[in-house]
């Protein structure tokens, strides 16, 4: 999952009360079913930082409330408002994450790039720009081994 550290960075995560946040203002169709149907209780997830001088994974968090409608787009009030999602028929979801860890470096997107063993990772994929990814167990395990 990621975001701009200028918006909402790891350490905004790690100085929240219980280090647990809402993952909300996902407003794209494919990382919102990602969210609705594949994370799962205790799901661990890597944090991206995007748009920022130095892109990358910096840290793990864990999923700690699956699916549920993102309150923010019922309010008129909120950035990430929908007038087309209601109550009863929410069009956009959010999961709730807990900080788990910071990684000991940020792996940068420079650097997975250059990993022939995720040369099938969403990220490294041009022109990708979804918020939200999905990283197979193995693509996983080797992140961490770069650390």
């Amino acid at each position: 999952m990621k975001s701009e550290p200028d918006t909402f960075g790891i350490n905004d995560l790690y100085n929240k009360p219980n280090q647990t946040e809402h993952w909300d203002g996902v407003r794209n169709y494919q990382a919102r079913n990602m969210m609705r149907d594949d994370m799962k209780l205790g799901d661990r997830v890597f944090f991206y930082h995007s748009n920022c001088e130095m892109p990358g994974i910096v840290g793990i968090m864990e999923i700690v409330k699956e699916g549920y409608p993102d309150f923010s787009a019922f309010d008129p009030d909120d950035k990430h408002f929908d007038p087309k999602s209601d109550h009863e028929h929410p069009r956009w979801m959010m999961v709730d994450v807990k900080y788990v860890r910071t990684l000991s470096r940020t792996i940068t997107l420079k650097e997975l790039k250059h990993q022939e063993e995720l040369a099938g990772l969403a990220l490294v994929r041009r022109g990708n720009r979804l918020s939200i990814m999905p990283v197979s167990k193995g693509e996983w395990e080797f992140i961490l081994s770069l650390e």
